[in-house]
This record gives structure tokens, sequence and C-alpha cells, in this order.
């Protein structure tokens, strides 16, 4: 038995799992500070935060096509080593201009009229933007294909493995916030910077180990999908596996040639030619993606990120708004944690009972049930939804007055407020919280409303993540090899395409009053989503939907759509 223990901790899973726990916990240690970093350089303001947010999401939807394909071109190693030294090195960088910063604001807001500060908070946004793109890299590679070659032909290893990485990303979603945020508590933001960027520096070392020690320990690794002709993409987008000739097909060949392999075309193209390889690989990446067979699965998971109902700013400026306090909130982060939690140990239950397709339809069922809550805390008791109010009417009103739209927090409207809180002072349209006249005593808010809506948020987080796993699976499982990067490349600019598109829809109704409105618009795009991946669901099983097998061999065989001939 103590030999099986020591074979586990040093078996590549483990090390894989390792790997990923250290590169989440400085990820969400880095995007917590950021924020709260880029809100106390500019005196209490949300604005450059929403455009670090902007850039960010912005930037992953153009070139995450791009990333794939580079992901795909390149051996597995090589991927892997680059984007983790490029985010971590990113990281200290900014850390470091972020230090000098806090250390000479004074100065440097002297210099030049200020435009010397205005390149530092450039500089930082753009180097930020920079490490999430070297992140989605990682996330690809590791999480989307390594994951596939360490766990083999087993489908059923392939879920246990997913479902503990989706529990490793929930528990670093609270622990590590939590830790620096102590951290810069008790210090300061710079304290807070100089230990993130020791943090990263320290953990680069390590992962770069264990990814080697992972390759070392897993020669399939080494081994890639190629094209024999590696420019014609397009010839993935218009050829399915079982249509091609044997002297067509996709061959495995030695990693080292996927990267020494240079057509004598390629050598030869010309300028114009290099510069419309980018765009040609947009658009190429995106016809392939319309054209997999689980293309409804992935635009189903994609709507999923179209909503209001999670535990992001925006939620939690609400609630604010209607009197939860801090200390609730934070164990109302913790419930939805331990929910995500249940939710990965059902998609494993489930999936060997009834199988991975019909997994993500009772997933879809149980979160859109515990949605339909959300739905009706609306217009229960203590909703603040009233449509008569118009979005604009606050900032019209600033207009018509000639007062301009808050900048800077002065001293007297309590700037701990505006930093703890966040979206409180965009939902209101002030720097103060609502209410704030000591004169006048506010009246209590029923909490029956927002009771209703926490709970569904709650519980429904159980089904989503089981939903997201069985889409994540089906990718690993019915994707080709050689394209497996191109379109987890763009499903990630699907998923932040539409987590912009709800940011803007916050941005056009951002008044408490249409917060009600908000909630029917995500419980109806999460609908939709479902309905995608119902119909998805009907064209891979046919008449045998709603059959539930409980044979783990049935469970696996009915992965795969009918007419997909890929393999893992």
């Amino acid at each position: 038995r103590a030999g099986s223990v020591g074979a586990y901790f040093t078996s590549a899973k483990f090390l894989l799992y390792l790997g990923h726990a250290l590169s989440t916990w400085g990820d969400r240690m880095w995007h917590f500070a950021v924020s709260v970093f880029l809100v106390e350089l500019y005196g209490n303001s949300l604005l450059l935060t929403a455009v670090y947010g902007l850039v960010v999401a912005g930037s992953v939807l153009l070139l995450g096509a791009i990333i794939g394909d580079w992901v795909d071109k390149n051996s597995r190693l090589k991927v892997a080593q680059t984007s983790l030294i490029v985010q971590n090195a990113s990281v200290i960088l900014c850390g470091i201009i972020l230090m000098i910063v806090f250390l000479f604001k004074t100065q440097l807001l002297t210099l030049y009229h200020g435009w010397l500060l205005t390149v530092c908070y450039i500089l930082v946004i753009t180097i930020a933007n920079i490490a999430n793109l070297a992140s989605t890299a990682t996330a690809i590679t590791i999480q989307r294909d390594w994951i596939v070659v360490v766990a083999g032909e087993d489908r059923s290893k392939l879920a246990d493995m997913n479902a503990t990485i989706r529990r490793i990303d929930q528990l670093t979603n609270i622990l590590a916030p939590m830790a620096v945020g102590q951290i810069m508590t008790f210090g300061s933001p710079m304290i807070g910077c100089g230990f993130i960027s020791g943090w990263n520096l320290m953990s680069m070392c390590v992962e770069y180990l264990l990814l080697w020690k992972v390759y070392q320990k897993t020669p399939t690794l080494a081994l890639k999908s190629a094209k024999v002709e590696e420019s014609e993409l397009k010839q993935l987008n218009v050829k399915k596996e079982s249509d091609m000739k044997p002297s067509e097909g996709v061959q495995l060949i030695v990693e080292k040639d996927v990267t020494g392999f240079e057509p004598q075309q390629e050598k030869e193209a010309s300028c114009t030619a290099r510069i419309a390889e980018p765009f040609t690989t947009f658009r190429d990446g995106w016809v392939a993606y319309y054209n997999q067979p689980v293309f409804l699965a992935g635009m189903g998971l994609a709507f999923l990120y179209m909503t209001v109902l999670g535990f992001d700013c925006i939620t939690t400026g609400y609630a604010y708004t209607q009197g939860l306090s801090g200390s609730l909130l934070s164990l109302l982060m913790g419930a939805s944690a331990v929910t995500g939690i249940m939710g990965t140990v059902a998609f494993t239950w489930l999936r060997r009972k009834c199988g991975l397709v019909r997994t993500g339809l009772i997933s879809g069922v149980a979160q859109f049930a515990c949605l339909v809550l959300c739905a009706i805390s609306v217009f229960m008791p203590g909703s603040p939804m009233d449509l008569t109010v118009s979005p604009f009417a606050d900032i019209s009103a600033r207009l018509f007055e000639s007062e301009p739209l808050p900048t800077i927090a002065s001293p007297e409207d309590k700037p701990e407020m505006a930093l703890a809180t966040g979206m409180p002072n965009l939902l209101n349209g002030s720097t103060t919280p609502a209410n704030s006249d000591p004169e006048m005593s506010p009246e209590p808010v029923p909490l029956i409303s927002v009771s209703l809506l926490f709970a569904g948020v709650i519980a429904a987080r159980v089904g989503l993540w089981s939903f997201d796993l069985t889409v994540t699976q089906l990718l690993q499982e019915n994707v080709a090899e050689s394209e497996r990067g191109i379109i987890n490349g763009v499903q990630n600019s699907m998923n932040y395409l539409l987590d912009l598109l709800h940011f803007i829809m916050v941005i056009l109704a951002p008044n408490p009053e249409s917060f009600g409105l908000l909630v029917l618009i995500s419980v109806s795009f999460v609908a939709m989503g479902h309905i995608m991946y119902f119909r998805f669901a009907q064209k891979s099983l046919g008449k045998q939907l709603f059959v539930c097998c409980t044979p783990d061999s049935k469970a696996v065989s009915d992965s795969s759509p009918p007419g997909n001939t890929s393999t893992v």
C-alpha cells in the first residue's frame, strides 16, 4: 500500500495536478490583485479596471484562434514552457512596475505633466493582457491536450482528471484571493505586489520542472498528430476523417519533426501572404469550429457566459445595494464553491450511470430548474425592479445639471466603501452608497427577493459545473488532435464574446431597478444554451436520447456522436 501511495505521488497525473494548482493559485491571486491595484492607483475609480477588462476580453476574442493554431503547430513541451515563462515573466514585470508607481506616484504626477504616469498605466494594462493571453495558451495546451494524452484511451480516467482539475479551480478561486487580500490588508499594496512577483518567480521554476517530469513520464506526449500539409488548414474544415484517403490522413510524427517541417512553398511565400496569414488562420479557425460535430454543444456552453447570475462584481454590487454585508457575501461565495465541487462529483457519477451526452442533458435541466428561483425572485417582495425608471435617468440628470461624472473619490465620499464594494457606485451612478444621508434612516428592505436570487445562483452551480465538464470532455474526445488547439481557442473566444456582451448589457442598464430585467434576460440565454445542447444530443443519440443505461461500457459508448471517427 505504501508503494502504491508513493507511485501515485510520483505519477504523471499527480504532477499535472500539482503544476495546475500552482499555476491556478498564482493566476487567481494576480487577477484579484490587479483589479484592486488599478482601483487604488486611479483614485478609487473603476475606469482603469473597466479598460483592463475590455482589453482582455477583446484580445482573447480576436486572438483566440491564432493562439490555438500556434498550439497546434508547435511541440507540446515548447508550447507549455513558452507560455509558462511568458505568463509568469509578464506578471513579475507588472508587479515591479506597480511597485515603482506606488513608491513614486507623487513624483510621477509632476513629471511631463503626468504623462509618464499615464505611460505606466498603459504598460501595466498591456503587459497584464500579454500575461492573460499566455495563460489562455497554457489552459488550452494543458487542460485540453496534455490531460487527454495522460489519460490515454481510458475515458473514465479522463472524466476523473477533468473533475479533479475543476475542484482545484474551485478551491483556488476562493482561497487565493483570500490569501493575497490578507497580505494587502495587513501590509500594503506595494507588499502585495512584491509577494505576487516573488510567488510567480518561485512558481515558474517549480512548474517548469513539473512539466518536464510529466513529459518524461508520458512518452506519448512526444507524439503529435499533424497534417502532411500543415498550411492547408481549410482542408480540415471540408473533409471528414472518414472521407480521407490513407495518404491524406493524420499521421503520428515525432514533435521535433513538427517544428522543423517547412514546405518549400512556405519558404517562398510572399510578404503579402505572411501578413494575411493571421487573418486566414482566424477565418479558418472559426469555419473549422462551425463544422465540428460538437459545435452546438460548444455554443450552448458559450451562451451560459451571457449572465449576471454569478459571483462576479455585478451580482456582488447588486447584493450590497440590497443590504447584504461583506461577511455574508463571503459565506455565500464559500457555499457556491462547495456546490461547484458537488457538481464535479455529480458529473463523474452521472457519466458512469447514464453516459456523457445524457449527463449534459441532466445537468442542464438541473441548472435551469434552479435558475427559475432567480426569475421568481424578480417579482417577490423586496425586488427593486421598476421598468418605469429609465436606466439613464441618473446620468441624464447629471448632464443637465452640468455636473461631471465622478472620476476620483474625495475623502468625504468614503473611499474605503467604494473600494470594498466596487459595483455599488456603478449601480447607483455615484461614488457614495445609496441612502447615505445620516439624518435619514433607510427603511429595511425585505430579503425574500435577494434570498431567492442567491439560493438559485448557489444551487445552480451543481448543474453548471457538471455541464461545463460535459462539454469540455466532448470537445476533448470528438475534436481531431491536429485541430485541438485552434478549436479550443475559438471556444475561448466565443466564451469571452458572450461574457463581453453581458458587461455591455449591464452598462446599458446599470441601476438596481433594471437588475430584475437583466436576471430574466440571463435566464433566457441559459435556456437557449441548453436548447442548443438538447439539439446536439438529439442528433447524437437519436431515439435513444432518454434511455438511461447503467453499465459503464454503454455509458462510454454514447459519448461520441455518430459519424465522427476521431479518436482520443
